[in-house]
């Protein structure tokens, strides 16, 4: 299978998201004005501008999703099985475990953050990680197809079990400034992952019908691809220039906040890639599946942030820290891979 590079927006991305963190802060301090002017294209605690944002930034993930070739995924019970186990049981409480002994000392708001990260499951530049370790292509598409639609049926059930419930009985609940509501998470939800799913699917789809497969994988979807991380460059520089009394703390709380974060990225990675050769699975299988359990959709996580706790909150701000943690652990995690397809696996890289 032939390798692919990243491209130049995708490759050097965490850059991109530091100086588009630097760009809207240092706008929010020379134009004060802009708060205001964003809190009038607001509805609740939504900003239009955000939410277009977002809604953007989720949409071609999910019109690139091979949802025809879901059926390969459930050909293997066993790998299926131990796939949504580390997905969907030890993912969650893993990231809510680090959460709970790491940022303690932290706002709560910065803890709820990174449990939402957690509680996202890979949708989106998962793809990206397996291609480049030269995993298996069906199974990684099958399994964030298998996700994306079990987020859309979960997602606000887990914002309730981990954070509102069990909070709660960690004695943080008198901290929590608005409890998750099972229906306003499920709104959130459809509105940041249902629009653009089921507009992706029909984008998929109706391209099939209209232009032909070919059309859409050679034409069409290269040219939608880029709406991503500039949507996401966009609704940063939008967040962080109404952030601007976070500069003092900026630096210190980006790396407390990170600690959780790097330490699940390489725990789910390394933990899932060795159970599955203890397993007897084929090495692309192996790969596909710890880029799938250690990857995150962290653009869900700041859509569901946002809506629910507002813009400013520190909620919104941890899960921002997401992307530029994710991006370089990820990249060097499938460095790790392919010299552990060599090592372990005794597959010579050509």
């Amino acid at each position: 299978m032939e390798r692919k590079k990243l491209g130049l927006i995708e490759k050097y991305l965490t850059l991109w998201i530091f100086l588009a963190i630097i760009f809207g802060v240092a706008l929010g301090y020379v134009y004060p004005e802009i708060s205001g002017i964003l809190a009038m294209m607001s509805i609740d605690t939504t900003s239009i501008p955000i939410a277009i944002g977002l809604i953007l930034m989720m949409y071609p993930p999910l019109a690139k999703v091979k949802y025809e070739e879901m059926g390969k995924v459930f050909r293997n019970l066993k790998l299926l099985g131990f796939s949504l186990m580390q997905n969907w049981i030890v993912g969650p409480i893993v990231m809510f475990l680090l959460a709970i002994f790491l940022l303690r000392d932290m706002p709560t708001g910065f803890m709820m953050g990174v449990i939402l990260v957690g509680l996202a499951r890979c949708i989106a530049m998962v793809i990206v990680w397996n291609e480049l370790a030269e995993g298996d292509r069906e199974l990684a598409v099958g399994l964030v197809a298998f996700n994306a639609i079990f987020q859309i049926l979960f997602y606000a059930v887990y914002i309730y079990i981990f954070i509102t419930l069990a909070l709660t009985n960690l004695g943080l609940a008198e901290i929590v400034k608005a409890e998750v509501s099972i229906v306003d998470a499920a709104k959130t939800v459809f509105i940041y992952l249902g629009i653009p799913f089921i507009g992706g699917v029909l984008t998929r789809y109706g391209s099939f019908k209209l232009k032909g497969k070919e059309w859409f994988e050679n034409v069409l979807e290269p040219k939608i691809s880029p709406i991503t991380p500039i949507a996401l460059l966009f609704t940063i520089i939008v967040m962080f220039s109404l952030k601007g009394e976070y500069i003092v703390e900026l630096p210190y709380n980006v790396f407390r906040v990170a600690i959780p974060l790097a330490f699940y990225f390489l725990i789910m990675w390394f933990v899932t890639f060795f159970i599955a050769y203890r397993l007897g699975v084929d090495y692309p299988k192996t790969t596909a599946v710890s880029f799938t359990a250690a990857s995150n959709d962290f653009e869900l996580a700041i859509a569901v942030a946002i809506a629910i706790w507002g813009i400013q909150s520190e909620q919104a701000f941890a899960t921002v820290i997401g992307p530029l943690i994710e991006v370089p652990v990820l990249i060097s995690l499938v460095n790790v891979a392919l010299k552990l397809r060599k090592k372990i696996y005794g597959i010579n890289l050509e």
